[in-house]
């Protein structure tokens, strides 16, 4: 019998970054069955590969065991013990590359994910605008499995089985009995927040269709207040933030029919179990390369760029054009609503 093959993949952030690798894996492991897998990562990121075949995951401890460069060193070691045949670098920071040139010196083949650095430049810059499509992320991760001599196909992908609702959650969500909504309304930077004062229309005339629950979801403290102003008194909206932990949040948006949200981590959670995403786009666009997993185009619900021509203006949001801080108010909420209809429609044909 032949020996697995070990291939080491090293990602360690963004919550959508890790999430966008999920599919990737998932059909790795599935085309190729003489392939074990182990995911490096953060702690909290592991329920994301839980039930996935030969997949294992290393939580990496970069407070203490792992901190430091001598931190890294350790890393290092503890991974060697894994009996790794093949690195994968699916981060490409500075702590990853210190780690992969451990493991380059130790004879161990390397593959680093390309970024596509110069043309996401050219899409966001000012002047001389190029503005067409980027190679997506997770097409730069299936090149670099490629480099290492795993061709992986995505054009049928399959998706982890729906489980059981757990428990904890029904006290929270009831039975299913209708088309259910996650609305994740926040992200990293403002200039990819829709404003709420928007987001707040599109709720309330949702929360207006019968047969149809709407759940928000958010984090901490702040975000929790917010997302109660937007619940008002609508009796079938139900802020789930803050109420159950991840593998339960995770759990219902198994659960869900379609999640809108911004370009943010819960897009990218939705499409990595396959379901209906539908985003919002400020500052930053689908053509930078980060659209949600198996999305149509035409669920990116972008800002006007008659209006705001210089869109996208960043890559992950972090830069705003002066003049463009309310770009996201060209987006009608009444066009928010109708894509939303309309998919719900498409699924309960």
């Amino acid at each position: 019998m032949s020996k697995s093959k070990h291939i080491l993949i090293f990602r360690l952030s963004a919550m959508g970054d890790v999430a966008m690798t999920v599919p990737v894996i998932r059909a790795l492991v599935s085309q190729h069955s003489d392939v074990k897998v182990t995911v490096v990562s953060r702690p909290f990121f592991k329920p994301f590969f839980e039930g996935i075949p030969n997949v294992s995951f290393f939580g990496v401890d970069l407070k203490r065991r792992h901190k430091g460069l001598a931190g890294l060193w350790c890393l290092y070691q503890d991974l060697k013990k894994l009996d790794v045949d093949y690195f994968a670098d699916f981060h490409n920071v500075l702590r990853s590359k210190i780690v992969r040139t451990f493991f380059k010196l130790g004879g161990t083949p390397v593959a680093v994910l390309d970024k596509g650095r110069a043309a996401k430049k050219e899409l966001t810059r000012v002047e001389n605008k190029v503005f067409k499509p980027v190679q997506s992320m997770v097409e730069n991760h299936l090149n670099t499995l490629r480099k290492l001599g795993f061709d992986v196909s995505l054009d049928n992908p399959t998706f982890a089985s729906v489980p059981p609702l757990l428990p904890e959650l029904k006290k929270h969500t009831g039975e299913k009995d209708c088309f259910w909504i996650g609305i994740a309304p926040f992200a990293q930077y403002d200039s990819k927040v829709y404003p709420l004062d928007l987001m707040q229309e599109v709720i309330d005339i949702l929360s207006e269709r019968e047969r149809s629950k709407i759940f928000l979801f958010g984090g901490g403290e702040k975000e929790i207040a917010m997302l109660n102003q937007l619940k008002r008194d609508n009796y079938n909206v139900v802020v789930i933030a803050g109420k159950v932990k991840l593998n339960a949040e995770l759990n219902l948006i198994q659960h869900l029919d379609l999640m809108l949200s911004m370009d943010s981590g819960n897009a990218h959670i939705a499409a990595m179990y396959g379901k209906k995403v539908i985003t919002l786009w400020g500052a930053t666009h689908p053509y930078a390369g980060f659209a949600p997993f198996n999305q149509p185009m035409d669920y990116c619900i972008t800002s006007d760029r008659e209006q705001y021509p210089l869109l996208p203006t960043s890559i992950y949001g972090n830069k705003v054009v002066e003049g463009y801080e309310n770009a996201m108010r060209s987006i009608d909420p009444l066009r928010v609503v109708d894509k939303i209809v309309e998919v719900v429609n498409e699924e309960t044909k």
